[in-house]
């Protein structure tokens, strides 16, 4: 009898710790916004303007502020040297292969859609307007997102690497 009572409570003693354990599990795992929460690297996109090697940074602070920049690889020098002097060839094309946008954001947890309130940036048509994203797969080094409606009018998937 007394061989089987110590075995009974080493027993219960042990689903005791994984209790305790799976509970640590729980209590360490972050909201999708603490996950967002950081700096990200453009890796690629499905909207093919961006063409080979582009870059760009996303950034999401923990008060809901962002600010997101993609820019074409290619993107030509000014002759003039001066950001107020470039040429029509040279601001269209800059124009053509720069995004740039901040502002606020918010999350749905549940759906895991990401809003964005764009305060300022390259395209003046999107002030004060909302963009919407679909978080189709976060973990610590990388985030994919879907944006249904681009500032082109396409949809496109972008892959962020987290900031090293």
């Amino acid at each position: 009898m007394r061989r089987r009572s110590r075995l009974d409570l080493v027993a219960i003693g042990m689903l005791g710790l994984g209790l305790l354990a799976s509970g640590d599990v729980h209590a360490q795992q972050k909201s999708v916004k603490e996950q967002l929460v950081g700096t990200w690297t453009f890796v690629t996109s499905t909207d093919d303007r961006w063409g080979p090697n582009a870059k760009g940074v996303l950034v999401f602070d923990a008060h809901g502020r962002y600010v997101l920049v993609i820019n074409r690889s290619d993107l030509p020098k000014f002759a003039s040297n001066r950001v107020d002097q470039g040429t029509a060839e040279e601001n269209q094309a800059v124009l053509k292969g720069t995004i740039a946008t901040f502002g606020t954001y918010s999350l749905n947890e549940d759906d895991k859609t990401l809003t964005t309130q764009v305060e300022g940036g390259s395209f003046p048509n999107l002030y004060g307007r909302t963009q919407k994203r679909v978080i189709k797969a976060l973990s610590p080094e990388e985030l994919r997102d879907l944006n249904p409606a681009t500032t082109t009018g396409a949809a496109a998937e972008v892959v962020w690497k987290r900031a090293r």
